[in-house]
């Protein structure tokens, strides 16, 4: 097998040959510095040897054979290990500050922001990597439990807690534990022996819990461990995805149990299906999360999207994916998020955070399907998703305005509303999609939506089909990502509302077939655009980059794809619709009256579904939530009735 070197950049100190196996080696006390954006490519094994080191700001790429090897060795060329080994290919960050700011997802127009030093090896047999990459990292902190990847190859529980600075323990629920996910039965499975190595119950591309507790990565840690090869041996890919929950019975309610006793409505959150009716139908089943197995960035972004010439990856049911998970809280019996990112695709393209869909190494995801029905591309290759670039690759349908990725249907339209506070920084943001084939209002068939949870600032509220908020559900559950019909909605508004006054300003982010738009761009292939209306009764076109001032936090700022007539403005929504919600709070374990702002006082009155009236509280103030202190240990519905200071009724049910 021939064998080449290429590389552009700086390389020192690279020996000869020394070994049949290896092409590239790095002798004792010589290094190698590998700047940011430089591409080094082996085409064959790679070894350092003694205090020769590879410093890694770019990509360097092996590509090699069954007889080629990644070695790390001593000066007296034995292999080094995780306790003896380390500091001789260093991944590093190039800026270590910017780790909680997200890169761009448009084409790489705008340079990426975080960058670091990724290593791809493909071809190379798993017991041939024997060498240990030191691997620099920071997250955001996600809450009682770090949600992450462990990609190296059967790397120790132990190891992991000297390079993080904390003792892991195997008590369930101490927040020192370690955790996996276990797709098919829909629970999170702890390590019995702190002595495993992560590889022993779960592949490379298991979604860890890691115990939270005194726990800080937002300082610069540095991990080591062999990477893991993508000859299916250990990486388990691709996946076949079939079966989550399947034979999982959630009860009623989901107050089934698991194997460990925990209730599933204590720690199964399914936004994907929430709007079209908890605990029913597919809700919870269906869902598989992952974790990122390589020390390259995996790109989700076309994954549900048949293409020629593309990665391979069509996974013809998905209903959406979701990362970043925030505000993660242990409540003693489960764990649940406060917010997550969140992409659709069943409208035929990406919708919502576009940016979220390039998945960093120790990042974690998960998946949603409609159904369990495997027809066509069901398999997940990880391989295939490795990706130096920091931003999604492009479809291999060229985009224009023009374009119709959707096939003969149309385009998919998307408006972000992206909420600011007085310095600009973002503090919630949320998405109005519309295409053809997209449904309008409350229904069990929705494609793209997600619903907001009581962590979000700022959404919109589910739409009458005549326009405006559709008072049956509006104290049941609002949304991050909605849809309409644009054939039967164009013209007609969707009700944007947020609950805090740090916000002072929207500026819109707007995409067609996934792809944003020019600054300044207003009209869409369609010949029609995005349009707000001010609580002043002012119409304004929406445009791509443009920031607008909010003045009130009390009245709602109406979005709409197509602009109204002045007589449908004359009579849109003639029924004012109450913002007040009761909605489950799972940092609490318990349901919440959260207020609509135009409210001062309330009375709240709560019976039991005998008639008995079991809460009254009078005259109660809506400046912030009101906790329905009900007794968890009894299993019961209720009905809430509220009643504002102006003789506004909100009347819901809670079902336990």
């Amino acid at each position: 097998m021939r064998k080449s070197l290429f590389a552009i950049g700086l390389l020192a100190a690279v020996s000869s040959v020394q070994a049949q196996n290896v092409l590239l080696h790095v002798d004792d006390t010589a290094s190698t510095y590998v700047s940011k954006g430089t591409l080094v490519y082996s085409g064959g094994g790679v070894q350092m040897k003694g205090n020769g080191v590879v410093e890694n700001h770019g990509n360097f790429m092996v590509s090699g054979s069954a007889t080629d090897s990644f070695k790390t060795i001593t000066a007296g060329g034995v292999d080094k290990t995780e306790a003896n080994g380390g500091s001789n290919f260093v991944n590093k960050l190039n800026e270590p500050n910017n780790y909680t700011l997200a890169n761009a997802n448009d084409g790489g127009v705008t340079a990426p922001v975080y960058t670091y030093g990724q290593l791809y090896i493909t071809g190379v047999p798993q017991g041939n990597i024997t060498g240990i990459v030191d691997e620099e990292m920071r997250q955001v902190k996600h809450g009682d439990y770090q949600q992450m990847g462990l990609p190296f190859f059967n790397k120790s529980i132990g190891s992991l807690g000297t390079e993080v600075g904390k003792t892991f323990s195997t008590i369930r629920g101490s927040k020192n534990d370690v955790l996996y996910w276990h797709n098919t039965d829909v629970k999170a499975v702890n390590f019995g022996d702190i002595n495993y190595t992560f590889g022993q119950a779960a592949p490379s591309t298991a979604y860890y819990m890691i115990g939270g507790q005194g726990l800080d990565l937002t300082t610069t840690r540095t991990i080591k461990g062999r990477p893991v090869s993508d000859d299916g041996t250990f990486a388990n890919t691709p996946v076949t995805l079939s079966n989550a929950g399947a034979s999982v019975n959630f009860g009623t309610f989901g107050q089934g149990h698991n194997s460990y006793n925990e209730a599933y409505n204590t720690y199964v959150g399914d936004e994907f299906n929430e709007s079209a009716g908890k605990w029913q139908g597919n809700y919870g089943k269906n869902m598989y999360q992952f974790a990122n197995p390589y020390l390259t960035n995996l790109d989700l972004t076309n994954i549900g999207i048949a293409e020629a010439g593309g990665d391979g990856v069509t996974l013809n049911n998905i209903y959406g994916v979701r990362t970043e998970a925030t505000g993660v809280q242990y409540t003693g019996t489960g764990s649940t998020a406060a917010t997550y990112k969140v992409v659709t695709f069943l409208s035929g393209v990406p919708t919502g955070d576009a940016s979220s869909l390039v998945v960093r190494p120790f990042g974690a995801f998960t998946i949603k399907l409609t159904d369990n029905v495997n027809t066509g591309n069901t398999a997940l290759n990880f391989g295939n998703l490795r990706r130096f670039n920091y931003h999604g690759r492009a479809s291999a349908t060229p985009y224009s305005v023009t374009a119709a990725k959707n096939g003969s249907t149309g385009t998919v339209k998307q408006l972000g509303v992206i909420a600011l506070d007085i310095n600009g920084k973002e503090l919630d943001r949320t998405y109005y999609v519309v295409y053809p084939n997209g449904t309008t209002g409350h229904t069990s068939a929705q494609k793209t939506q997600y619903t907001a949870s009581t962590a979000n600032l700022l959404g919109t509220f589910e739409e009458a089909t005549t326009g405006g908020i559709d008072p049956n559900y509006s104290s049941n559950y609002w949304l991050y990502i909605n849809e309409a019909n644009e054939n039967d909605f164009t013209g007609k508004n969707v009700s944007l509302m947020n609950y805090s006054a740090q916000i002072k300003s929207y500026k819109f982010e707007i995409r067609e077939n996934a792809e944003l738009v020019s600054n300044g761009t207003h009209q869409l292939s369609t010949g029609i655009g995005f349009y707000y209306k001010a609580p002043n009764g002012n119409v304004m076109q929406a445009k791509q980059g443009e920031t607008i001032p909010v003045t009130t936090n009390t009245l709602p700022y109406d979005l709409f794809y197509g602009e109204p007539k002045r007589d449908v403005l004359a009579t849109q929504n003639p029924v004012k619709s109450s913002r007040t919600m009761v909605v489950y709070n799972p940092e609490i374990t318990n349901y919440i009256v959260r207020f609509d702002p135009n409210w001062k006082k309330a009375d709240i009155e709560v019976y039991d579904m005998s008639g008995k009236l079991v809460i009254s509280k009078k005259a109660v103030n809506t400046s912030t939530d009101f906790v329905i202190e009900l007794d968890n240990s009894i299993k019961n519905s209720y009905v809430v009735k509220i009643v504002s200071d102006k003789g506004e009724t909100v009347n819901t049910k809670i079902l336990k």
